[in-house]
């Protein structure tokens, strides 16, 4: 079957940081469906695997962890999926990923397709999804009662990006929060309040600075998207005392930080790895699936709106190294899909 892959660790100039392969198709067996893939998105974990992946594989590495389609056939052990169903999932980063023409997923982690979503609208959903739900009301704690959590607020820091541009929604619809979001750009600015902020802030300046300009003084809770250490000292500024913060970017070794900061406030600390669950085979694996299975639900229903901002054409190497090219710039704005078959 036709494929995306990666031999060699090369940078995004390189022509051949991607190629087109041929490789053979699997084969459903035990838990796993065979989904016919209709559409891919792309994200930073796609750009920084293929940038560790090694040196002349011999094997091609197949990236790509969102994807929709069409279930082919089911191993013998499903009971969630049969043939024709229409799926949507991010899938397992330990696993060979999407950017083929059929692929081998966990019926575990996968969500039936929002009916309402095309293909290629539905693709861009599942990772940022997953990710925003578990940092905001699983690591965070956050409750979905509006009541409950009147008065409260939240920080998103990177508020236009693919896991921004959902947990905005998720923080606002869901929650009922007051959301503070952080753009740079006029038209991040906008997407942000398209998405659902009450207000947002530049995230280049002090972060106490900005709070000052919108009259406020700290919020319960802060998700970080983006830049770690750089936003390390601002955070410690305006959380709460007793308040709780997510973090997803890794620091860097040349990056330290100072968790003492955080000390005097007795701020809860967290992280969210939305692969953590098929990784490590957890007991609570299957709630992925449920999670997808709801936000589905809140799609088809306009309580939630799909994230998606750019196409790149069909599943090639050269498209696709496009697509990696546009995260690896910092510009983009919600997601970007590409069509398979």
């Amino acid at each position: 079957m036709k494929a995306v892959g990666v031999h060699n660790s090369l940078p995004v100039t390189d022509p051949q940081a991607l190629q087109d392969v041929d490789i053979p198709a699997p084969v459903a067996s035990g838990r796993f469906l065979l989904v016919r893939v209709r559409a891919v998105s792309v994200n930073p974990v796609d750009t920084k695997i293929r940038l560790n992946a090694g040196s002349r594989l011999e094997q091609p590495r197949i990236l790509g962890w969102d994807c929709a389609g069409v279930v082919e056939a089911v191993g013998e052990q499903c009971s969630l999926f049969k043939p024709g169903d229409e799926v949507y999932y991010a899938g397992d980063v330990t696993r060979a990923g999407c950017n083929c023409e059929l692929h081998l997923i966990d019926e575990r982690i996968v969500g039936r397709k929002p009916a309402s979503l095309a293909f290629d609208d539905a693709a861009a959903m599942p990772l940022t999804t997953i990710t925003a739900w578990e940092a905001l009301f699983e690591r965070l704690g956050i409750v979905r009662d509006r009541a409950a959590n009147k008065g409260k607020s939240i920080l998103i820091i990177g508020g236009a990006g693919g896991v921004g541009s959902i947990a905005i929604q998720l923080a606002k619809q869901l929650a009922g929060l007051h959301v503070i979001a952080t753009a740079s750009r006029p038209e991040t600015e906008k997407w942000c309040m398209d998405m659902g902020a009450d207000e947002v802030i530049n995230h280049r300046e002090a972060l106490a600075d900005e709070f000052k300009l919108i009259g406020c003084s700290n919020v319960n809770y802060i998700l970080c998207l983006v830049g770690t250490a750089q936003h390390w000292h601002g955070m410690a500024d305006v959380i709460a005392p007793q308040g709780g913060i997510c973090l997803i970017v890794d620091t860097e070794a040349n990056q330290p930080v100072n968790i003492n900061l955080f000390k005097p406030k007795s701020v809860a600390i967290s992280w969210e790895f939305m692969f953590t669950r098929a990784r490590f085979q957890t007991p609570d694996m299957a709630e992925q699936g449920v999670l997808l299975n709801e936000a589905a639900r809140l799609l088809d229903e306009g309580v939630l709106r799909h994230t998606r901002t750019e196409h790149y054409g069909q599943l090639t190497a050269a498209n696709l190294l496009k697509a990696h090219a546009k995260l690896e710039s910092g510009t983009m704005l919600g997601k970007l899909v590409l069509t398979v078959g």
